[in-house]
């Protein structure tokens, strides 16, 4: 059962109107702060400001969602399934290490960042899917997030062998696939995730569907609330 911390200090914004996906700069992350921000359809990313690292507060309009019922699986990620086995939270720190690794392009997982998601998974919000490879039984891909209700926030993925991440994308779908209005927030629809059917919606019908998504239980991989 996930642990309610103690509720922020900060009043955040309402992104309902705001002009840019920006919507405002500052405060911190602590585990209320970060929790009261998603629940607000909000999410942090740092961003870097005349070469100061300051803490930066979105909403993209329009938002990318992975509708559950319109996932693409083609062929050869059908074949690929067969080459891994997916576990959920045995190998958190791995995961987001591997999604902040410093050779990747537009990295943007701080240390800052990453302390606070290993809190808020410690506490039991944020959750890893991984695909673990069958030949060699190595972490081969996977993705994490943050799980409040029906809502599941993906917040970054990555792969060593090919299709791995997709793998745990398609096991994190049937995951959430039980019945309960669930809603897959990936904030940006890259090309990448497009293909596997993500697509953008108004600012305004996200804040719609979140407020529906947080009336519903966890789901129960995940733990009950």
């Amino acid at each position: 059962m996930p642990i309610e911390p103690e509720p922020t200090q900060w009043e955040l914004p309402d992104p309902m109107d705001a002009p840019d996906d920006l919507v405002g700069v500052g405060a911190d992350l602590a585990p209320g702060t970060v929790l009261a921000a998603y629940r607000s359809g909000l999410f942090p990313m740092p961003l870097d400001a005349d070469g100061e690292t300051l803490l930066g507060w979105w909403s993209p309009h329009p938002r990318g969602i992975l509708p559950l019922d319109e996932l693409r699986v083609s062929r050869s990620l059908r074949r690929s399934l067969r080459r891994f086995d997916v576990r959920t939270d045995t190998a958190f720190e791995a995961v987001i290490d591997a999604c902040g690794d410093l050779r990747r392009d537009g990295r943007w997982i701080s240390p800052t960042i990453r302390a606070a998601y290993v809190d808020l998974h410690r506490r039991g919000w944020v959750h890893s899917v991984e695909a673990w490879s069958r030949d060699d039984g190595a972490l081969a891909g996977g993705l994490y997030g943050v799980a409040i209700g029906g809502l599941f926030a993906g917040e970054s993925m990555f792969h060593r062998r090919p299709d791995a991440s997709k793998v745990a994308l398609v096991a994190l779908v049937d995951l959430l696939s039980d019945g309960c209005t669930r809603l897959l927030d990936v904030q940006w629809t890259t090309e990448h995730l497009a293909s596997l059917g993500a697509r953008d919606i108004p600012r305004a019908d996200y804040l719609h569907k979140l407020a529906e998504a947080l009336r519903q239980p966890l789901p129960a991989v995940f733990g009950d609330e």
